[in-house]
């Protein structure tokens, strides 16, 4: 294999790699729990939050509440880390240069 032919593929991949990288990037991704529903993009940026619960919060209800928001955003961030790793894996060796 000839060098031209080694830079093209190296291209290739990196075009590849960075189309793929914007795709999950524009995509939304939504983390749920009991009493909040989450939405963020693949660059785990919260684009919308929803509270459902729809009674009056004690004390208890709050820091319930606290939980149920951590719960969602753990839900969306392994949802956009679940397409990362599919979209990517293939290029998982070569992940940390770009």
């Amino acid at each position: 294999m000839n060098m031209q032919n080694l830079m093209a593929q190296a291209q290739k991949m990196q075009r590849d790699i960075t189309k793929k990288k914007e795709e999950i990037d524009n995509s939304t991704f939504e983390g749920t729990s009991e009493w909040v529903t989450l939405t963020m993009n693949g660059k785990k940026e919260i684009i919308d939050l929803k509270i459902t619960y729809t009674g009056s919060l004690s004390e208890d209800d709050k820091e319930a509440l606290e939980d149920m928001l951590k719960i969602a955003f753990k839900d969306a961030t392994a949802k956009i880390d679940k397409e990362f790793n599919e979209k990517m894996g293939a290029y998982g060796s070569l992940g940390g240069l770009f």
